[in-house]
């Protein structure tokens, strides 16, 4: 099969692993910002803390840099509780670092720490539990559990805070609601985001988060789970 060269500037983990499988040099450090957002969720604004990491690097002496949003958190139950938020970032973290080590591109393997945050919600593991990720219900189906999935898209206006100014946002979000065991629970993914004052980046980010969704869905096919797809539009 021939070889299909990525196109320059890589804006994925999947696109410098393409790079590196045609014979580049591709050099990656990432490193860490967790912001404080204001989302406006279907009229009902909440803060929350998203996790991102910042790839930055260079193919065959090329400088690229782009961001992933791996998580986010608050303290309520408009999303995933904010210490929820950090296993669940450092686990799809470390997935994407298992990607590029198998992928023969060497990283530091650092993870999100919150260490204030955790002082401050201490206890709250037995209060809420360990939250599931969808790669865990796709094992449960391979494991010959039933399990369907709803999917429900959506574009969320949010507002990201930095310390000397802020910048206005859409995240591409997925609400899995999963049924397995006799009990529904939701499992939320960022798969894209862009500049609002940029709408000429919304069509790549589509492609992007749709892409993501079709190899999850793929995933879902193979362990006979139950859904329908959707995609952004």
């Amino acid at each position: 099969m021939e070889s299909i060269t990525p196109n320059f500037p890589p804006n994925r983990v999947t696109d410098l692993i393409a790079f590196k499988k045609t014979g580049s040099s591709v050099n990656c450090r990432v490193s860490f910002e967790i912001l404080p957002v204001d989302f406006a969720h279907r009229d009902n604004p909440f803060q929350a803390f998203v996790f991102l990491s910042r790839y930055i690097g260079d193919v065959n002496g090329q400088e690229y840099k782009f961001r992933k949003c791996y998580a986010r958190g608050c303290p309520h139950n408009l999303c995933p509780h904010v210490s929820q938020a950090v296993m669940i970032a450092n686990r799809y973290l470390q997935r994407d670092y298992r990607r590029l080590e198998e992928g023969g591109i060497e990283v530091e393997k650092r993870l999100f720490t919150l260490e204030d945050m955790m002082v401050k919600y201490e206890g709250v593991h037995e209060e809420y539990g360990a939250m599931m990720a969808i790669d865990d219900y796709i094992n449960l189906a391979r494991e010959g559990n039933e399990v369907s999935i709803e999917v429900s898209l959506e574009y969320v206006p949010a507002v990201e805070h930095f310390a000397s100014h802020k910048n206005a946002q859409i995240f591409l979000m997925v609400d899995f609601a999963v049924t397995s065991l006799g009990k529904t629970s939701h499992v939320e993914r960022c798969l894209a985001c862009y500049p609002k004052k940029r709408e000429e980046e919304k069509q790549e980010k589509v492609a992007m988060a749709n892409n993501r969704l079709k190899l999850l869905y793929e995933n879902f096919e193979r362990a006979s789970i139950i859904y329908e797809k959707d995609f952004f539009k």
